[in-house]
């Protein structure tokens, strides 16, 4: 059994019949998997889930995601549908689980009901990939997400990204790539993509970084990545460069 066909049972164990749909996303869909990739699964739910639920939910997915276990780390989200449909912002989600959170969950922590600003993307991927693997296709279980709110979820997430930068720093450049990308053209591109379109964008100077990230996501497992000291010395200044890219994208007046 696969990695994602471990996923579909886990999911269908927990939530049986309430499952409405179990959706791909994010890498598998927008390109292809890489070195690093996540496998990002959605899972649209008729119901929340209670507390050994979620329990049981995540003892599983702490056998089959990550390194521990020889295997792609996984990031899944469970949103009840009448959560996000009719769609409204910010939405809930029901479950995250992300393998950058492993030592937190190992510690005793659940994932419980929050706020997710980032189902916006998560949802226009899903929608957008296809790619049901159990269930109707997207389009069928849940609504588009309207620009102004993919502009908004988008840099949602700058404050984090930024206290980040210097520990994630290959994942955090690509993603303000992505932030800048979506903004400019209202698609989500893979990671890759979206640093090929910032490159053409951007000016002589602040290229390096962008291509040395793009090259880390397209070749190098994590635990080969490395930085030259003369590359660090541009993060902040190419940082800044984009970031003053999307303030201004976000300043514009709507349909300009």
């Amino acid at each position: 059994m696969n990695q994602v066909q471990e996923i579909v049972k886990l999911v269908g164990g927990v939530l049986g019949q309430d499952v409405i749909g179990t959706y791909l996303h994010g890498s598998s869909v927008l390109g292809e998997l890489r070195p690093a990739s996540d496998v990002d699964v959605l899972v649209v739910s008729r119901r929340r889930m209670d507390e050994q639920d979620r329990r049981t939910l995540l003892s599983g997915l702490l056998r089959i995601s990550g390194s521990p276990n020889k295997a792609r780390p996984v990031e899944l989200t469970v949103v009840v549908q009448s959560e996000v449909r009719p769609w409204r912002y910010p939405p809930t989600g029901d479950f995250l689980y992300g393998e950058w959170l492993r030592a937190q969950y190992e510690a005793g922590k659940v994932p419980q009901p929050e706020p997710m600003p980032d189902l916006a993307l998560l949802i226009t991927m899903a929608l957008a990939g296809d790619h049901p693997l159990i269930g109707p296709r997207p389009a069928q279980v849940l609504d588009p997400v309207p620009p102004a709110d993919l502009v908004q979820a988008s840099v949602a997430g700058i404050p984090n990204l930024l206290d980040d930068l210097d520990s994630d720093t290959r994942n955090v450049l690509l993603t303000f790539a992505r932030i800048w990308t979506t903004l400019a053209t209202g698609r989500i591109r893979s990671k890759d993509a979206a640093a090929d379109w910032a490159l053409a964008q951007l000016p002589p100077e602040h290229r390096a970084v962008l291509e040395h990230a793009r090259q880390l996501y397209l070749d190098c497992p994590y635990s080969e990545e490395s930085w030259s000291d003369a590359l660090q010395a541009q993060v902040r200044p190419h940082v800044d460069c984009v970031l003053a890219e999307i303030d201004r994208l976000r300043a514009r007046p709507p349909g300009v």
